[in-house]
């Protein structure tokens, strides 16, 4: 079986994302070589990676970081940006699932996690642009009702004011498009740059100690005290182990790949639109809708249309990508016209069966956290913030994300990718249908 880490990527190759062309990439560090100590080694320079790394640098541990590619080069540089309030499972269904406790601290992380991103833009990082605002929109108007019930439950449950019910005219005096019945905007939710963050997260992480080594794969994790990771030039002696790879997460544990399921993703970026923007968002908010196979976008500072969705559910990028997200984007806004794609790239997300987070502790110094569902830009940093705290002898938090049910997917790792393309194939057919 094809690594996920290589089956569509080149080592060290950032995509041709117009996220690329629009960062001040740092020159690429060195690979890792050698024998090397640490309090803690991380697998993975991304958001949880990186949020780890630079938590636990500030408390005085020894951290090293070593990613197979570079900072950022997996979903965290890639994804659509959206800062997400919560789970990608309807607060309402989490306290009926696990409790009205339960699910009240599950939602204290998510609103941490996201004042955390902006708190991070705001101190550090101003150039990743937080913009407040998304619109979650109905494609099928029996879907409206649920999602306004959704939104009480936040106003009435948690005194959250910051969301909004809208009908189908209201939604779309925001999104000009016939395709939705209405749905609700969360204006304490938003959007940034995520390749703009992750970079200023591995500055800080290495502004407060953290060592950061790229082009180094780790290949085998030996347990013990110290656990040993093995990489091809070199080997690291750590205290605990931290898998923060997610869906590129090589097979290190199969306690990790039986939860958490790569899935691709795609965004095209429209040539800049000037004025014609206003024809498809007339707020700078973020956009997600209800199909299954949903689509997600928002403007970009030049004006561009950043359209996203899963144009794809085999293993492979699609080789007419273009096409795909330009036919998508002409479905979505007819009225705009047949615009010109700049930019299009593909990234693999981790799902799991529940589309909650699979936190895990593999042995008594070996955690791992990923499956973030599509909401990970606020959730992944706070995971790490949350697995620092573990770490650190503070496992409350830990436990509360722990706890949460994330089934293993069924067939193991020999049969869950034909599986998850038959799923996704009917879903997608289910979303073409309207039904």
């Amino acid at each position: 079986m094809v690594s996920p880490l290589y089956r569509n990527e080149r080592p060290g190759e950032l995509p041709d994302s117009w996220y690329v062309a629009s960062a001040r990439l740092p020159a690429e560090r060195p690979s890792l070589k050698g024998h090397h100590q640490a309090d803690v080694c991380i697998i993975g320079a991304g958001f949880t990676g990186l949020s780890t790394g630079w938590e636990l640098a500030q408390k005085g541990l020894d951290v090293i970081i070593v990613d197979a590619h570079r900072v950022g080069f997996g979903a965290s540089g890639r994804n659509g940006g959206q800062v997400w309030s919560g789970y990608n499972t309807p607060q309402r269904k989490l306290a009926k699932t696990y409790g009205a406790d339960h699910a009240k601290d599950l939602w204290a992380i998510t609103q941490e996690a996201k004042a955390r991103v902006r708190a991070i833009c705001d101190a550090h990082v101003p150039d990743a642009r937080f913009r407040p605002g998304i619109a979650e929109a109905a494609t099928k108007p029996a879907e409206v009702a649920e999602m306004h019930r959704d939104a009480a439950f936040l106003q009435d449950s948690y005194g959250y004011a910051e969301i909004t019910a809208l009908d189908r005219n209201q939604i779309q005096d925001i999104i000009r498009t016939e395709d939705y019945y209405g749905g609700h905007l969360d204006t304490c939710a938003g959007h940034i740059h995520p390749l703009r963050f992750v970079v200023g997260l591995a500055d800080l992480a290495e502004g407060a100690g953290a060592r950061i080594f790229e082009r180094t794969e780790a290949h085998h994790i030996s347990d013990g005290d110290p656990a040993i990771v093995r990489c091809p030039q070199g080997q690291i002696r750590a205290r605990h182990v931290i898998l923060a790879g997610n869906g590129y997460l090589p097979n290190l544990r199969r306690a990790v790949t039986a939860k958490v399921l790569p899935v691709n993703s795609f965004i095209a970026a429209t040539e800049p639109l000037g004025e014609r923007a206003s024809e498809i968002l007339t707020r700078d908010i973020a956009v997600s809708d209800s199909k299954f196979v949903n689509s997600y976008y928002r403007l970009s500072e030049d004006k561009r249309l950043l359209f996203g969705g899963r144009a794809a559910y085999g293993i492979g990028f699609p080789k007419t990508l273009h096409q795909e997200m330009q036919a998508r984007i002409a479905a979505t806004f007819p009225q705009i016209g047949k615009v010109r794609i700049d930019y299009a790239w593909g990234g693999t997300l981790g799902v799991t069966a529940t589309r909650l987070p699979a936190i895990q502790r593999l042995a008594p110094n070996v955690v791992s956290a990923g499956g973030y569902s599509g909401v990970g830009v606020a959730l992944s940093g706070m995971a790490g913030k949350i697995l620092a705290e573990a770490i650190a002898g503070q496992a409350g938090r830990f436990d509360t994300l722990a706890n949460l049910r994330v089934p293993t997917y069924p067939g193991g790792t020999l049969f869950r990718s034909p599986i998850r393309h038959l799923a996704m194939t009917w879903f997608s057919l289910r979303d073409r249908l309207g039904v």
